[in-house]
């Protein structure tokens, strides 16, 4: 039996090869999407990328933030990602240790968050848009005792600051009195909020310290609440485990949110209606 030429294989591997090679080439980009599963899941997280605000920077968070010190095209075998930016960058939790260093000390960083907490139903509300979050405004938003997680919506979201570089000062959120308020006389346990910071800045440290003291209420900043009609929701939340290590000064205060997952459901579909990855779960029943 005579041995046939490998030419001809070796050609139509090579133009099999050469096709499959333009067909990736042409691939068409991914969609980037903000609502999942015919609008019953929303993503309620900030994307990052070089023009996401930084706290107290008008530059963003840059260029910087992430590189790719292996390629495939440089000869890796695979393509690896390293990212480097400060814990409260876009959506992100804040543990207690943020603003009370004996809390640090101890060891109180994100991975001591209690998951049913960042969990659960939750109420969307629209905060009147000409002040800050203050008593008196907490009391006319009328929220039943029973509520446990609040997501407020002010005039962050109308003016967009979330997609402008530039740090704004002018943001809006919690004076002292308004989350004493709110700690005093309702059962809210999730606070959050729709910029980087829940305390005004006038009165950044003084909220913090108010909703931080007791560890029982937990901070969810920076939110995407853009399109989002108000009302109750269920809400997902699972920020990154950064944990203590062996030294204290190794303490992590905060942590991003979108490895962290923020979903919402909304009570009158069926499924739901959710902020970011989520699965379909029934909506559980009040309290919220």
């Amino acid at each position: 039996m005579k041995h046939m030429s490998p030419v001809p294989f070796l050609c139509a591997i090579s133009l099999l090869l050469s096709v499959a090679a333009a067909s990736i080439t042409d691939l068409p980009p991914p969609p980037r999407r903000e609502v999942f599963d015919n609008g019953r899941i929303i993503d309620i997280s900030h994307r990052y990328h070089p023009e996401l605000p930084e706290w107290e920077s008008n530059d963003g968070i840059g260029h910087h933030f992430l590189r790719l010190p292996h390629s495939m095209k440089n000869g890796s075998f695979a393509n690896m990602s390293e990212m480097k930016l400060p814990t409260h960058t876009g959506t992100h939790v804040d543990a207690p240790g943020h603003v009370f260093d004996h809390y640090f000390d101890a060891g109180f960083d994100v991975d001591s968050l209690d998951l049913h907490i960042l969990n659960g139903p939750a109420l969307l509300v629209d905060v009147p848009r000409d002040k800050n979050i203050t008593a008196e405004v907490m009391k006319s938003l009328n929220i039943p005792r029973g509520v446990n997680r609040v997501l407020f919506r002010t005039l962050n979201t109308d003016r967009r600051l979330m997609f402008k570089k530039e740090w704004d000062t002018s943001y809006v959120a919690f004076m002292e009195d308004g989350a004493k308020w709110l700690v005093e006389n309702t059962d809210i346990k999730l606070v959050g909020i729709d910029y980087l910071s829940a305390a005004a800045y006038d009165d950044l440290i003084p909220s913090h310290l108010v909703f931080l003291k007791d560890r029982e209420i937990i901070l969810v900043e920076a939110l995407k609440l853009d399109d989002v009609p108000a009302g109750t929701y269920s809400v997902h939340c699972l920020p990154l485990r950064h944990v203590l290590k062996l030294c204290p000064d190794q303490c992590m205060d905060c942590a991003p949110y979108r490895d962290p997952i923020a979903l919402l459901y909304s009570k009158f579909t069926i499924d739901a209606l959710c902020l970011k990855p989520c699965c379909k779960i029934p909506l559980p029943h009040p309290p919220i």
